[in-house]
């Protein structure tokens, strides 16, 4: 995950939103913002994994694939899909729901993906998806947060960390990207 915001952290997630980020809002993903978020989706891993990835698994992300997935999960609401726009110019997007992981409880949610656009890195995008998910997996029922990250995203790690998300330890797993192995990590939090 692509992620935002670490260093602006050091106040209350909702005190920063407060204090400097106010005009970013967030909404429901429509069918309409699939490209969007298609488009930063591409753009944000691109410019996030570029250290961590081959450069032809980077370069051959195709935007139109990303779209028809963004598609399907808007329409089917799995996961639930929120946007943080500015004047309507989409900045990032969230995709949360319960929990994938084989074993967890009901009660167990996860943010499945979060990017922003990488012009609007730092500029309090990651805390208004944050706030949104979370609040939106508190609805749910969801007593706690969980999610995988790229071991060496040492962004998004930081970004979440501050956020109050802990690294599981023992939850180290090796996947494979694009021809390449990369080592992810699951990070958890309370949400009560």
């Amino acid at each position: 995950m692509a992620l935002v915001d670490a260093h602006n952290l050091a106040l209350s997630p909702r005190a920063f939103l407060k204090s400097s980020m106010s005009v970013i809002q967030v909404r429901p993903a429509t069918l309409r913002d699939a490209k969007a978020i298609a488009e930063i989706h591409v753009a944000s891993s691109q410019d996030a994994y570029k250290a961590l990835l081959p450069a032809a698994a980077l370069d051959s992300m195709s935007v139109q694939k990303r779209q028809a997935f963004w598609r399907e999960a808007i329409d089917l609401c799995e996961p639930q899909v929120i946007v943080a726009h500015l004047d309507n110019k989409i900045m990032g997007f969230v995709g949360f729901d319960r929990s994938r992981d084989k074993g967890t409880p009901s009660t167990t949610g996860e943010v499945w993906a979060m990017f922003a656009d990488p012009v609007h890195w730092d500029k309090g995008v990651g805390l208004a998806l944050w706030d949104a998910a979370r609040d939106g997996l508190q609805e749910e029922g969801c007593t706690k947060a969980t999610l995988w990250c790229y071991l060496r995203n040492e962004r998004a790690l930081r970004f979440f960390e501050l956020a109050g998300f802990k690294r599981e330890l023992g939850s180290a797993r090796t996947t494979e990207v694009g021809g390449a192995r990369v080592e992810e990590i699951r990070l958890h939090r309370s949400l009560v």
